[in-house]
């Protein structure tokens, strides 16, 4: 049996006093009317699998307004075995578990993974660069049990360069140092994305062709090191990084900020060669997004051996007909689902057959 979410229980968390939902190994819809706890329970279930929620919010804010604490649990089975993951939330911040034992975000994210797909997303390949790069770290921190521990070790030695380049009198020797360490960061940073970016743009070829199926689409990955970066080991990733941020040095002393590595990389999208951010019609641009979530859906069961979990927040009222055939197809290949929706007509009498429906207010 593949690992599936099982039970979901949540107390005082956002709006939701207490709630308990056995999960369908297929698919949940959980149905109501705006502002009545949907997206929350979308929420929790990703802050449960990947440590995090997209919406970005403090601790106090999970919390339910009038309450000291808060706590949502769930329970994962499979393969013989039972994770139980959990998060207390109080004014010290977030308490992960795993199995009853505290732990680290990085053990609870791919425990089982989970792919998320909100509206916002749908205006992924306009917005701006650091979004998509958020994407595929996001991706990466699941599908990888190190990239966690990488991108956050790289973060660090940003803030902590950043900080001192703030500083009205800089200290050369420890600049030097600050310079040593964010190089081998980024170059370990650059390397793993690289490597995960080469295998889901590889999916996206495939998964783009039901949307594009007399175009060429491609995505790029575009960075100020050169094309030249992606067949560098990580040595000579490292080399060359600290070789631009020396050359970059005054311009980073004068605009107090790190100006060379990963963290201003883009990720671009083309249709026939033309940037879809620039000339893509609003519907190709979903089509693309649609199609790069459908490449991560594939890729988990690829890297972790067991298919995700996919999480809908409202999305299918922003999308056609035809963008809406296939997230229901995606559903069918025996990917478990939870999708909140204020509509039940948007799925046939024989889709439902096998769906359990949570309704959510009066």
């Amino acid at each position: 049996m593949p690992l599936v979410a099982s039970d979901l229980a949540l107390r005082n968390f956002r709006n939701i006093e207490s709630r308990d939902i056995e999960l369908s190994p297929s698919t949940t819809i959980l149905l109501g009317d705006n502002a009545t706890g949907k997206t929350n329970t979308i929420e929790a279930l990703q802050l449960l699998t990947t440590g995090f929620s997209f919406r970005h919010p403090t601790t106090a804010a999970l919390i339910r307004e009038g309450a000291g604490k808060g706590h949502a649990a769930l329970r994962v089975l499979g393969d013989g075995r039972v994770v139980d993951l959990e998060v207390e939330l109080d004014e010290r911040g977030r308490h992960f578990s795993r199995n009853g034992k505290r732990c680290r975000v990085s053990d609870i994210s791919g425990a089982l993974v989970s792919i998320l797909f909100t509206p916002d997303d749908l205006a992924l390949v306009k917005r701006n660069a650091s979004l998509r790069r958020d994407e595929i770290d996001s991706f990466g921190c699941q599908a990888s049990d190190g990239y966690q521990r990488i991108l956050s070790s790289f973060t660090r030695s940003i803030e902590q360069r950043n900080r001192l380049l703030k500083e009205e009198r800089i200290d050369e020797a420890l600049l030097d140092a600050w310079d040593e360490s964010v190089s081998l960061g980024a170059a370990s940073l650059l390397f793993n994305r690289l490597r995960l970016f080469s295998r889901l743009s590889e999916n996206l070829r495939r998964t783009s062709s039901q949307f594009f199926p007399r175009e060429k689409v491609e995505c790029r990955y575009l960075t100020a090191l050169g094309d030249g970066c992606r067949s560098m080991s990580k040595e000579q990733l490292g080399f060359l990084v600290r070789e631009r941020m020396a050359a970059s040095r005054a311009d980073d002393i004068r605009r107090q900020q790190t100006l060379v590595g990963p963290h201003h990389d883009d990720i671009r999208f083309f249709i026939d060669g033309r940037d879809a951010r620039d000339f893509g019609s609003q519907g190709q641009q979903r089509s693309l997004v649609l199609a790069w979530k459908l490449a991560e859906v594939s890729m988990a069961e690829e890297v972790k051996g067991s298919k995700p979990l996919l999480l809908l927040d409202d999305v299918m009222s922003e999308l056609d007909e035809e963008r809406r055939g296939a997230i229901l197809r995606c559903m069918q290949e025996g990917i478990q689902t939870v999708i909140s929706t204020t509509n039940l007509g948007y799925f046939s009498k024989q889709q439902l057959v096998d769906t359990k429906v949570v309704s959510y207010g009066s």
